[in-house]
C-alpha cells in the first residue's frame, strides 16, 4: 500500500510503501483485551482514612451528670463533631458513621492487591499491528471523529521532517491538510457534578505524531511520541488520526 509525502509546507513530495504491519486484520477483541490490561491492571479501592478525618467524638454518654453528656435529650449515640460551645451547651452534627453526611462508606471497596492481567507475546503483537493497521482504514477514522462528514485526506500522512521543527510549522501543516480542527486537543469545563469529583475538564485525543529514535518534536496539544514508546494505548479507540515521519517508518519495518 502506497501513500504520499508531505513536506510541512503541505506539498506532495512523492509516494512511499507502507510497511507490511499496515496490512494485517484488525482484531478489536485482541485490542481491547491488551488495552484493559495495560489501563486497569492495577490495585483499586478507597483511601482507608475516607470519611474518618473527623475530630468527632465517640459514642455519646447517656449517664447523669456526665461531661458533654446527653441525658435527657432525646439524642443518639451518633459519633458528633462540635461546631460551637457555649457553656455546657454544645451545637454539633454527625460524623464518621455510615449514615452521616461525608461518613465512611459501609462497605467500600479494598485496595488489595489485583494481579496484573498477562497478554501472550503473539496476542499483543496482533493487537499492536491491529492499532496500526486501523489508522488506514476509512471505517474506524470516521466513527471516532464524530465532526468529519467526509475525510479530507488520505490517511496515514507521512511526513518530511527537517533537523528541527517549530511547533509553528506543524500547526501550518495541519492547516495545509485540513485537519487543524481535529489535531488539535480542545479542552473544555465538564458538565455536571464531575466538575467536583477530580474531572473538571474532559478534552479530545487530537492527532499523533510519530517520530523516529533520533528526531526532537514538540508541539502543544499535539501527542508526540517517539517509535520505541508506542503502546496501544495510543491508538485507542481505534481509527486515531496519525501522522509518521519517514524515519518512524523506517524503524517500523524493522
Amino acid at each position: 500500500m502506497k501513500v504520499a509525502v508531505y513536506d510541512l509546507q503541505g506539498t506532495k513530495k512523492g509516494d512511499v510503501e507502507l510497511p507490511a504491519v499496515f496490512a494485517s486484520e484488525v482484531r478489536e477483541d485482541l485490542v481491547l483485551k491488551c488495552v484493559e490490561a495495560e489501563r486497569f491492571g492495577q490495585p483499586y479501592g478507597t483511601d482507608p482514612r475516607a470519611g474518618r478525618r473527623h475530630v468527632a467524638s465517640g459514642i455519646i454518654s447517656h449517664k447523669r451528670h456526665d461531661w458533654k453528656g446527653q441525658y435527657g435529650r432525646g439524642m443518639s449515640r451518633v459519633p458528633r463533631k462540635i461546631l460551637w460551645r457555649r457553656g455546657t451547651q454544645f451545637n454539633w452534627v454527625g460524623a464518621e458513621s455510615s449514615g452521616t453526611r461525608g461518613g465512611r462508606r459501609p462497605h467500600a471497596p479494598k485496595a488489595i492487591t489485583v494481579r496484573d492481567k498477562k497478554i501472550n507475546d503473539k496476542e499483543y503483537q496482533k493487537a499492536f499491528a491491529s492499532a496500526l493497521a486501523a489508522t488506514t482504514h476509512k471505517r474506524y477514522i470516521e466513527a471516532r471523529y464524530e465532526r468529519m462528514n467526509e475525510m479530507p485526506i488520505a490517511l496515514p500522512l507521512v511526513i518530511s521532517l527537517p533537523t528541527h521543527v517549530k511547533a509553528k510549522q506543524m500547526m501550518n501543516f495541519f492547516e495545509k491538510v485540513k485537519l487543524s480542527g481535529l489535531a488539535v486537543k480542545e479542552k473544555q469545563v465538564r458538565a455536571g457534578k464531575g466538575k467536583s469529583r477530580a474531572r473538571k475538564y474532559k478534552s479530545n485525543a487530537g492527532a499523533l505524531v510519530v517520530i523516529g529514535a533520533k528526531e526532537k518534536l514538540s508541539v502543544t496539544g499535539i501527542d508526540v511520541r517517539n517509535v520505541k514508546e508506542l503502546s496501544i494505548s495510543d491508538f485507542y479507540p481505534l481509527g486515531r488520526i496519525t501522522v509518521f515521519s519517514e524515519h518512524a517508518l523506517e524503524e517500523l519495518k524493522q
